[in-house]
């Protein structure tokens, strides 16, 4: 039942991403031109998708387990630091450049666009060198305490 639960939201996310204009990258390249030819609909967009989470956020905070029984696992982070910021910037680099963000981008890529197939692999790349980055992180880290 999980994965019939999990198969419908994403049926549903990707509806959405398509029906409101996300998984087109020269509408959201549109939005995000303020100094030329500013397409506002994305920010109607935007802001139903923040005040939609806003409210399921809130009804997780209640809960300890969700619809389908699986443990309620909500982020418990509240620090901004560098590392916070670097993620945002290169994601708005790359959704600035491309006009594709990652949910976008798989929806487009299985509608066939070959733009779309090279950014989710430029984006499985990079996910696989931030791995490999936090692995030797890890390894540093453990060589130097084990040291001390």
């Amino acid at each position: 039942m999980r994965n019939v639960g999990a198969f419908a939201c994403g049926l549903l996310f990707g509806l959405g991403l398509i029906v409101s204009g996300m998984a087109n990258p020269a509408k959201v390249l549109a939005f995000l031109d303020l100094a030329g030819h500013w397409d506002p609909s994305l920010a109607f967009v935007m802001a139903g998708a923040v005040a939609v989470a806003g409210i399921g956020f809130r009804l997780a905070r209640t809960r300890s387990a969700s619809i389908l029984g699986a443990p309620m696992q909500l982020p418990t982070a509240r620090r901004i630091d560098p590392r916070l910021i670097a993620g945002a910037l290169v994601f708005g680099a790359g959704w600035g450049l491309a006009g594709f963000c990652p949910g976008p981008a798989l929806v487009s890529a299985a509608s066939g666009q070959p733009r779309a197939w090279l950014f989710v692999a430029a984006m499985l790349a990079g996910m696989a060198l931030f791995a490999a980055l936090e692995r030797l992180a890890a390894v540093r880290a453990q060589r130097s305490q084990s040291s001390s």
